[in-house]
């Protein structure tokens, strides 16, 4: 039995939200019954986020994730998401995120073929960014309709506006190759600008393999930040380690202890490591000063750690291991 229109737009509406923009509300139930038009059966898997549910996503699979003063670090899950709160267009009510079910509604199916690129053009008509389209990632389930505004702008109140695009033209379909969903991805955006400003620092600072400036941690900034200590060790210390980005026996034993008062390059690889495990030293800019003290304490506390507020090799194993 074919699964039917207003079951896959209840279900839809019910998992954006109430948050979710009207607008863009409207523009992805328009979608539903479009594709419903031509026998493609879309559904709305998700909408509007919280930033306690952000922060419940971004805790996945890291240890001792704080968002406004609660602990939302669950290593039971793997890690889902590299957007914190704020991050994502989903926090505003900006986004949703769709799938194709069987014809009679009850299985997901997950393979980008002619239907789901379909959906997305028809998404796209509607004044949809889509996410398959993005360079550096690519986000296939994710729709956004944004106004063109950054996620700074939103955080900071500016208010979006959206112009509905419901009663215009559905284009045709064209050929499309297929594809497979192996990965939950990133949000779109212009990315978190104190990543980007470490990223950025990595790249210039060291002589390593240029990494993305996107504004995501991954393994990628994870493994240039640890090779930019692994210099540090050589260069300050004469270590003579290998700087090779993975965190062993050698750097760990190599790592020298970093306290208030100390200034240069490690205390900002310090600072940034923190930053990027979701702990704001509140300021990037190589000086231990009583911030970062407070926030090595903070770390090293919930990492099972005697808070001294001093950075050792225990300290490092737990940020870069």
């Amino acid at each position: 039995m074919t699964v039917k229109l207003e079951t896959l737009l209840d279900r839809s509406e019910k998992n954006m939200d109430s948050g979710i923009h009207p607008v863009v509300k409207e523009s992805a139930l328009e979608m539903v019954k479009r594709a419903y038009q031509e026998g493609i059966f879309v559904q709305i898997s998700a909408g509007y986020r919280s930033m306690e549910v952000q922060a419940k996503l971004y805790g996945q699979g890291r240890l001792g994730y704080i968002y406004d003063g609660k602990n939302y670090s669950d290593l039971s899950k793997p890690r889902v998401t590299k957007a914190m709160p704020g991050q994502s267009y989903h926090n505003y009510g900006l986004a949703i995120d769709y799938f194709i079910v069987s014809d009679d509604g009850k299985n997901g199916i997950w393979t980008v073929d002619a239907k789901w690129r379909r959906v997305a053009a028809i998404g796209k008509s509607l004044g949809f960014a889509w996410g398959g389209d993005w360079s550096s990632f690519k986000d296939y389930p994710h729709l956004d309709i944004a106004g063109g505004l950054t996620y700074s702008q939103l955080n900071a109140g500016t208010k979006p506006r959206l112009i509905s695009k419901v009663n215009g033209t559905t284009p045709p379909p064209t050929q499309v190759e297929s594809e497979v969903i192996v990965k939950d991805t990133p949000a779109k955006d212009s990315g978190n600008q104190t990543i980007k400003s470490i990223q950025r620092t990595l790249n210039s600072r060291y002589r390593t393999k240029k990494i993305d400036v996107d504004g995501y941690y991954g393994p990628h900034t994870k493994k240039a930040l640890i090779k930019g200590f692994q210099t540090e060790l050589n260069k300050q210390y004469g270590a003579k380690i290998n700087v090779d980005g993975i965190w062993g026996p050698q750097t760990k034993a190599a790592s020298s202890n970093v306290r208030e008062g100390a200034e240069g390059n490690i205390t900002y690889i310090l600072q940034g490591a923190l930053y990027l495990e979701g702990r704001n030293p509140h300021g990037m800019d190589g000086i231990f000063g009583s911030g970062t003290e407070i926030v090595v304490k903070a770390f090293q506390r919930a990492n099972g750690l005697s808070a001294d507020g001093i950075a050792g090799e225990n300290t490092f194993a737990k940020l870069f291991g």
